[in-house]
C-alpha cells in the first residue's frame, strides 16, 4: 500500500521520462507560434522525440516498472520480439508513485500528439503532420512493447502460480499415499 506523502522512488529517472516529452511538445507549439522555420522545428523535435523514445524504452521502463522489451532480426530475417520483465517479489517492491507516472506520461503523450496533429489539419499546415508522426509511431511503439511485456509478465506469473499450486497438490496427494 502506497503512503500518504510517498515520494518518487528514482527522481532523476522520474525527471527525464517526462522532461523529453514536456520539450517536444513545447518545443513544436513555440515554434509553430514564433519561428517560421519548419526545418530546425522538425530536426530539433525529432531529436527530442528520439531521445524520450530511448528514455523510456531503455532507461524508465526497466527502472520505473521492471520491464523491457527489444525487437532483433532472427537468421532467418524474421522479427523477433522480446520481453523482460522483474520477478513477482521485485515488482511488487517497486514505487507506485513511479509507477503511475510512467504508465500516464507514455498513454497521454500519444493523445497531445493527435491533438496537435488535428491542429495541423485545421491549420492547413499538413508538412507538420510529418513531425506528428514521427511522435505517434514512437510512442506508440513504446506503448505496444510495454503493454505486451506487461501481458507476458503477468502470463508468466499465472503459469509460475499454477504450477506452485500443482506441485503442491501432487507433494500433498504423493505424502497422503505413502507410508
Amino acid at each position: 500500500m502506497q503512503a500518504e506523502g510517498e515520494q518518487y522512488g528514482h527522481p532523476a529517472v522520474c525527471f527525464f521520462t517526462v522532461i523529453f516529452k514536456f520539450s517536444a511538445l513545447a518545443f513544436y507549439i513555440l515554434c509553430s507560434i514564433f519561428v517560421q522555420s519548419f526545418v530546425i522545428q522538425f530536426v530539433v523535435t525529432v531529436l527530442l522525440i528520439a531521445l524520450d523514445f530511448w528514455t523510456v524504452k531503455n532507461v524508465s521502463g526497466r527502472i520505473l516498472v521492471g520491464l523491457r522489451w527489444w525487437n532483433e532480426v532472427s537468421d532467418q530475417g524474421e522479427s523477433v520480439w522480446h520481453y523482460e520483465s522483474l520477478d513477482q517479489q521485485t515488482l511488487e517492491t517497486l514505487n507506485k508513485k513511479d509507477s503511475w507516472l510512467f504508465w500516464w506520461s507514455l498513454y497521454l503523450t500519444p493523445v497531445a500528439w493527435v491533438a496537435l496533429g488535428i491542429v495541423a489539419v485545421i491549420k492547413f499546415n499538413l508538412d507538420y503532420l510529418l513531425v506528428v508522426g514521427v511522435a505517434l509511431v514512437l510512442s506508440t511503439a513504446n506503448i505496444i512493447g510495454f503493454t505486451k511485456c506487461r501481458k507476458d509478465a503477468k502470463r508468466q506469473i499465472q503459469q509460475f502460480a499454477s504450477q506452485t499450486v500443482a506441485s503442491h497438490m501432487a507433494n500433498t496427494f504423493q505424502s497422503a499415499f505413502t507410508v
